[in-house]
């Protein structure tokens, strides 16, 4: 999954060059803390972290075998074994109460029962079985057959292979739209692959300029945004309907895993050099970065629980006296593999939806709106109403179009004073 990061050279000039402007402002990351640690030990080469929301579980695949945490008190439940080539992903079908897990070497995937965690059958994929997926619409089960460039689809209830896909290219990881599309990341030829779940086809190549093998990718399917973290520590968002690339922003080195929090709105990913970029998400084409949480060095790869927002991150200890490997990893301490648990803060304003705080105002949106338009004349284009810091602390943000600019007016939502009224990238006025 891990592929060797490219010169920061690159990202320099693609912020120089990018068609779309992400937003430039940052703010403070939020104060998420480590607050459990989970040791999981030898074998030590791991790759994807998936949380399953419905039983709370954590699968974590590290070499020959899957071993599941308790997403809420840590507790290792057990372990999937028998993939001496190396597991990759994971996927969970509640409802057949099978699991699957893959041997990449040898092109297999296996099934596993989700009760005893005994593996149950073998069945073939392609070269380089890496990711699974399994889709909500048509209930199959799809490997991301990474260097092969091609994905294999399984039927669960059969347990068989009914189809193979050839997407053209080497592939990475992905994720379901929940529409009957797949977003595959195309690390080969710097896209996102979008394949119909129904048809079993590839319908759309969205090239993403300037990103460089993407690895991880997550998505809001509110506002059809997908979220695609490439090599050269960039994090590119894609419109999930036509393609289009809608911002950029930085991220960490050696990042391999996305992840998006729906209640937050903020989108995660994982980075090798020890953090974990934050960004949040002000609406469907506004992006700010809000810095990067310190986690673990080697913590590449991550996972989110969607409804308490805990993340799940896996690193080992580094052994600080050896020299780096050629393609840069740092050189880990055996047996020292863990499963970092983040929590976020505690009153985590973001966490709130717009009904709670809707609760806390005092002024409604329509008066809010008066209010910015008698100081700012024009036309409202985008609001919201939000926590941030100034006033009271809850406020109703607007953009306005005046004279040929965007304003940004900000009211107080229990007060009604204006809080901010200036351009958009300029000082207050």
């Amino acid at each position: 999954m891990l592929r060797p990061n490219l010169a920061s050279a690159s990202v320099i000039a693609f912020f120089a060059s990018a068609p779309v402007a992400a937003s430039a402002a940052t703010v403070s990351p939020p104060a998420y803390h480590v607050s459990m640690t989970v040791a999981l030990g030898a074998p030590d080469r791991w790759d994807y972290v998936v949380f399953d929301p419905a039983s709370h579980r954590v699968f974590v695949a590290h070499a020959d075998r899957v071993t599941v945490v308790d997403g809420r008190d840590g507790k290792i439940l057990g372990n999937v074994e028998g993939m001496p080539g190396g597991t990759h992903g994971i996927a969970v079908s509640p409802a057949t109460g099978r699991g699957y897990t893959d041997d990449g070497r040898a092109g297999m995937v296996t099934t596993f029962d989700l009760v005893t965690f005994k593996a149950i059958k073998q069945i073939k994929a392609e070269e380089d079985a890496d990711g699974i997926i399994l889709d909500p619409t048509s209930h199959n089960i799809f490997v991301i057959d990474g260097d092969s460039g091609k994905l294999t689809v399984i039927d669960p209830k059969t347990e068989e292979p009914i189809a193979t896909i050839d997407a053209g290219g080497g592939l990475e990881f992905g994720v379901s739209g929940a529409n009957g599309k797949l977003y595959i990341d195309g690390a080969e030829r710097n896209e996102i692959v979008r394949v119909n779940t129904l048809t079993n086809s590839v319908d759309a190549h969205w090239p993403m300029p300037g990103c460089a093998k993407p690895h991880g990718i997550a998505i809001d399917t509110a506002t059809h945004r997908l979220f695609a973290s490439c090599a050269n520590q960039v994090l590119t968002v894609v419109n999930a309907e036509n393609g289009a690339v809608i911002a950029a922003l930085p991220i960490g080195q050696r990042n391999d895993g996305a992840s998006f929090d729906p209640r937050r709105k903020l989108i995660f990913t994982s980075n090798g050099d020890g953090t974990l970029s934050v960004i949040q998400e002000k609406n469907a084409d506004t992006y700010v970065s809000r810095g990067d949480i310190k986690t673990a060095v080697t913590g590449r790869t991550m996972d989110i629980d969607p409804e308490s927002g805990r993340l799940y991150v896996a690193a080992a200890d580094i052994d600080t006296a050896a020299a780096p490997a050629p393609n840069g990893r740092p050189k880990i301490v055996p047996g020292s593999l863990k499963l970092l648990f983040l929590d976020p803060p505690a009153n985590d304003s973001l966490a709130y939806t717009g009904e709670e705080l809707a609760k806390d105002a005092k002024i409604s949106m329509d008066q809010a709106s008066a209010i910015a338009l008698k100081a700012r004349p024009g036309k409202i284009t985008d609001k919201e109403l939000e926590r941030e810091p100034g006033g009271s602390g809850l406020r109703y943000s607007f953009d306005i179009k005046s004279g040929g600019f965007t304003y940004e007016v900000g009211v107080d939502a229990k007060t009604g004073k204006v809080l901010e009224n200036k351009k958009e990238g300029t000082n207050p006025d």
